[in-house]
């Protein structure tokens, strides 16, 4: 009987980016070590990528149940819940990071995006506020914030963050590296807002334009 594969084997495989190499490991792997909860958490990722997504919650489900107490594995978990398309359980699993994090505005954004995915859009709107309330110059933070109240009926509101956005946006147009960026680093541009939130009333692409100073 061949030796299971040893945790270095599947993770070179995953350094590799061999997703197939990966699930073949990691499958043999955690058949002989079941409480292999690193295992479980590459297999998890690598099945996530080709799309088995039954497969990738029962695996980090069980990453999550060898170890509750290690983060990367609830991020997983509540990763291969929104690409399910289960944005309750999803927007569940973010706002526990973030009541353990409170510091972190990046979980507090994804659950306000999952709250908006699952029909839930006033738990939404507290959770981008509270994302906006830790990072005012987060972009994407302003963005979810805006489709929240727009989902909500409060126009003004909406209005007030896709204000906010635009001068975002407008102080990242004019070179501060700090302002208008989510956590990647990528600019964001106010007029996604726009196509975003479309039944805002008076949010149009004029709205949403910086206003040149003459």
């Amino acid at each position: 009987m061949a030796a299971a594969p040893t945790f270095a084997e599947l993770e070179a495989a995953a350094e590799r980016g061999d997703d197939d190499e990966v699930v073949r490991l990691g499958e043999a792997a955690v058949a002989a070590r079941p409480g292999d909860d690193a295992a479980h958490e590459l297999l998890a990722r690598s099945l996530l990528a080709l799309g088995r997504l039954d497969e990738a919650e029962r695996h980090a489900n069980d990453a999550v149940r060898i170890d509750p107490e290690e983060v990367g594995y609830r991020e997983l978990l509540a990763e291969v819940l929104a690409a399910r398309g289960a944005h309750r359980d999803a927007a569940d699993e973010f706002a526990r990071l973030a009541r353990n994090d409170p510091r972190q505005s990046d979980w507090e954004l994804a659950a306000a995006r999952q709250r908006l995915g699952a029909a839930q859009p006033e738990l939404g709107a507290d959770a981008a506020r509270r994302a906006v309330r830790l990072d005012p110059r987060n972009g994407r933070a302003q963005l979810a914030l805006s489709q929240a109240l727009a989902r909500i009926g409060d126009a003004p509101g909406a209005l007030q963050a896709a204000d906010l956005l635009r001068i975002v946006g407008h102080q990242a147009d004019r070179g501060d590296p700090e302002v208008g960026q989510d956590a990647g680093g990528e600019i964001v541009r106010p007029e996604v807002a726009l196509a975003a939130s479309p039944n805002v009333p008076g949010l149009d692409a004029d709205s949403l334009q910086p206003h040149c100073e003459h």
